[in-house]
């Protein structure tokens, strides 16, 4: 049984690498692991704080900035978060960091960690094709929200939290077009691509081991649950 994680770098590195996170959050996953042989674990790790300061960084820096160049400094942030989940598992993942998720055929130990492939979508969309190659039906979106709202609860103050939502309405909501530093609960990309796939994706606070471990012992847990 494998298992999909796509861990948000907001929660890995909100500014920095948040060292306590990492530990709890790998403490959680052995555990998990632990309680059953057949488990396996794919980890998906976005760029986070140092991603966005970066491209900011960029942007401050040219006229011009390229979308693309945008993008692969984002994908380097994501691979430098990933290589430090990877090694927080060292013993558990003999594989390295993926960075080409449509080129893996094989997954050799318990858990396989990945990090940004190319320009025109986030890793969320490299989780899709993952959990595609290796038959998981199912997404955790972990990042430093609770739930999909109505609206961004930031800027409306009636927006209010989604338990459940169809992936034609979630769509409509997000849009189809990926942006450089899109902050979206799911990538409009990786979102088209797991509706055609019939996947399910749930969407968490990361920061909310409990409740992670809920989700993954198929318990009640807070969160939103889009598509079937």
């Amino acid at each position: 049984m494998t298992t999909v994680v796509s861990l948000g770098g907001s929660i890995v590195a909100p500014d920095g690498p948040d060292a306590g996170f990492i530990r709890n959050f790998s403490a959680l996953a052995r555990a998990w692991l632990a309680e059953d042989a057949a488990r396996r674990l794919i980890l998906v790790v976005g760029g986070g704080g140092p991603a966005r300061a970066w491209q900011k960084a960029y942007r401050d820096a040219v006229d011009a900035p390229d979308a693309d160049a945008q993008d692969w400094i984002g994908i380097m942030a994501t691979r430098l978060n990933a290589q430090l989940v990877k090694a927080a598992l060292l013993d558990l993942c003999p594989q390295d960091v993926v960075t080409d998720p449509s080129a893996v055929s094989v997954f050799g130990g318990r858990v396989l960690v990945a990090a940004g492939w190319k320009p025109g979508f986030s890793t969320d969309f490299d989780a899709v094709v993952l959990a595609e190659r290796f038959g998981a039906r199912t997404i955790v979106n972990l990042s430093n929200i609770a739930k999909v709202y109505t609206a961004d609860p930031k800027l409306d103050p009636n927006a209010k939290p989604i338990d459940r939502i169809s992936w034609a309405d979630f769509r409509a909501m997000v849009g189809d077009e990926w942006v450089p530093g899109k902050n979206a609960p799911f990538d409009p990309i990786a979102s088209k691509r797991a509706q055609e796939l019939g996947l399910s994706v749930i969407c968490a606070a990361g920061r909310d081991l409990p409740n992670l471990a809920a989700i993954l012992a198929g318990r009640p847990y807070l969160g939103t649950l889009i598509g079937a």
